[in-house]
């Protein structure tokens, strides 16, 4: 296939160009560091002309162009909207004119909100944001909505309705109900793959915008110690950069053979399915640079939840994906040690 991708200097969008090189497949990037768009030229996902020339002859869309991170304050939405809603849409918008009708969409995890939590009185149950007033208190758990007992938490599935919690996710949000709109008008197909925690080689540093992997890593590599907000026992999934990758492949391969929903938008969750604490990394990122002991600092930032894991069970039914980076072997190396080598999973699409 000839692939438009978009974000393809990006951490993930750089694995998914070479990924994609890998499988045989034909690479046109865009994006806004010199050398990816029109003519060697940088270009941007809001330039109508320049997406409209990179569309000529091609059969594919993998969209990861996003402004990302939770945001630092209500100064960024402006920047959110425009890059991650505007852009969306006038990419949308010239695949109708040039009739390409396959996407791939760099969605995330962070359009659920709080995960899958069940009461023993209620049973399942989706708490509502934490109060300031309970995480100043050192309370990071959420009770039920009904009778605010503990909750026990679960894996979240896709068909969990949505329930953003800061600009970062309402815009993600918002491209895919942008997407299924698209495929509904103009009957092609979408897949949103819901990222989890990506990490891995590349993963940018020293932003108030990276992720929290990234974030740890760069104080151990200055010999101080990683900052974990809460009490650290915030249950996340980590996936690597290269399972990210491989998935996006599968997805284009699969909605090129024939997709499960024409004229629709299908989510999959993109994830490990081994859940982990953020403390849990902060101590393997330390145990493997042998720098100091993470501080759990009982801060928070409003917006975060306390748990999400997912099922990934779709995307392994439906695209044959499964990670093959285990936790250990990844973040020893994105820390600096060589990985050992990975198995890749059978089942890939095209191989």
């Amino acid at each position: 296939m000839n692939v438009l991708l978009t974000g393809s200097a990006g951490f993930i969008g750089s694995h998914i160009a070479e990924a994609l090189e890998d499988a045989g497949h034909r690479v046109r990037g865009l994006d806004t560091r010199p050398g990816t768009g029109p003519a060697g030229a940088p270009a941007d996902v809001r330039d109508a002309a320049a997406v409209a020339r990179l569309l000529r002859g091609t059969d594919a869309v993998c969209h990861q162009a996003a402004k990302v991170g939770l945001g630092v304050d209500v100064a960024d939405l402006p920047d959110y909207t425009s890059v991650n809603v505007q852009g969306t849409a006038v990419l949308l918008a010239e695949m109708a004119r040039a009739g390409v009708a396959t996407l791939v969409l760099a969605s995330s995890m962070v359009v659920y909100g709080e995960g899958a939590y069940s009461c023993g009185l209620h049973g399942p149950v989706r708490p509502g944001p934490r109060p300031a007033r309970d995480l100043d208190a050192g309370r990071f758990e959420p009770g039920c909505p009904g009778c605010g007992r503990p909750l026990v938490p679960g894996a979240v599935g896709e068909d969990v309705p949505p329930d953003p919690r800061n600009v970062y996710a309402d815009t993600k949000l918002a491209q895919e109900h942008l997407a299924a709109s698209w495929a509904r008008a103009t009957g092609g197909s979408a897949a949103a793959l819901r990222y989890h925690n990506v990490y891995g080689p590349r993963m940018p540093r020293d932003t108030p915008y990276a992720g929290v992997a990234a974030l740890f890593r760069s104080r151990l590599l200055d010999g101080r110690p990683p900052l974990v907000f809460e009490d650290g026992a915030q249950r996340r999934d980590f996936v690597h950069v290269r399972d990210v990758a491989r998935a996006n492949v599968l997805a284009l391969e699969r909605l090129a053979a024939g997709p499960p929903e024409p004229g629709g938008l299908r989510a999959y969750n993109i994830a490990s399915g081994e859940p982990r604490t953020v403390g849990d990394m902060a101590a393997a990122l330390a145990d493997a640079l042998g720098g100091p002991a993470p501080e759990v600092t009982g801060g928070y930032r409003l917006g975060d939840v306390r748990h999400i894991v997912a099922r990934p069970d779709r995307a392994r039914r439906e695209l044959g994906f499964s990670p093959a980076v285990r936790f250990a072997e990844g973040m020893a190396e994105f820390a600096g040690r060589p990985p050992a080598p990975a198995k890749v999973p059978a089942g890939r699409a095209g191989s």
